[in-house]
């Protein structure tokens, strides 16, 4: 008999375990996703930090173009129906975009109808072309960066309103009072300016934060109504026409911006380049 016959037999098997166990790169790939969304979450709140509420307006626009998909066809048969998200330069075409303010420009006219609907592009046109110049869309502000914290617009179905408003730092006016800061008085001697390339009438509206006590006598309602005459009277003493102004009214605290009632940035003066073809108020004797 062989020696070591009987000597057991032993099998050795080896354990391999795929990936690596904890020392592979599967955790390395989350924790790199972590940190970058981390990072891009700081960069957010410094952009918050560091911009204006018009900067910040501007580029909310920009991620959010107020054009719809294929509402009138131009042709093309992609999801934009020929159109592209520029097609608001492009108004008299599809009326779309920011040429739904002009009504009525995807209806066939008559030559009559054609010539009203040019007109209407183009003091549309013109109002973006002051809208742009104000806020530096196409290039430098004619505004400091000062006096942008405290100017945001908007083009409505009324027309251009720019609304120029307290912040907690800089007031427009003197404590409860009409007189018009530096600030204020500069901004007025710019608007005047550049309102001088258009003939629009002009209405101004005086707005207040409410106060803090409840009193008989609203003391915001004439103070609103002297801070909107008070800005007529600056607009015109920068050069813009007497005639030109179609109203001046205060709203006291009766249109708040924001959600609490005292907040400074309720303060604030709405001036209003109206358009020449919306119906304006007649007073009962008219």
């Amino acid at each position: 008999m062989a020696v070591h016959a009987n000597a057991p037999i032993i099998i050795k098997r080896k354990k391999i375990i795929a990936g690596g166990g904890h020392h592979g790169g599967a955790w390395k790939v989350a924790y790199a996703d972590f940190v970058t969304a981390m990072m891009a979450f700081f960069m957010l709140m410094w952009l918050l930090n560091a911009t204006t509420e018009q900067q910040r307006k501007g580029i909310a626009d920009y991620f959010s173009p107020k054009v719809p998909i294929s509402r009138v066809s131009g042709g093309g048969d992609g999801m934009f129906g020929g159109d592209t998200i520029f097609s608001q330069n492009e108004q008299t075409q599809t009326g779309t975009g920011v040429s739904r303010l002009v009504e009525g420009l995807d209806k066939p006219v008559g030559t009559e109808g054609a010539e009203a609907q040019a007109a209407q592009a183009a003091e549309v046109a013109a109002l973006q072309n002051i809208e742009e110049t104000l806020l530096g869309k196409g290039g430098e502000s004619i505004l400091s960066d000062q006096a942008l914290r405290h100017v945001i617009t908007r083009l409505t179905d009324e027309g251009l309103i720019i609304e120029i408003f307290d912040t907690d730092d800089s007031p427009l006016f003197e404590p409860d009072t009409a007189t018009p800061t530096e600030l204020m008085t500069d901004l007025s001697a710019v608007m005047a300016q550049v309102f001088g390339v258009v003939k629009n009438e002009v209405a101004v509206s005086g707005h207040t934060a409410s106060r803090s006590l409840v009193v008989r006598d609203n003391p915001n309602w004439p103070l609103s109504t002297q801070r909107a005459l008070a800005i007529r009277g600056l607009l015109v003493a920068g050069g813009l026409s007497p005639v030109r102004t179609a109203r001046v009214v205060g709203y006291a605290d009766r249109k708040l911006v924001v959600t609490n009632p005292m907040a400074v940035r309720n303060n604030r003066i709405e001036i209003t380049l109206l358009r020449s073809d919306q119906p304006r108020p007649q007073s009962p004797g008219r």
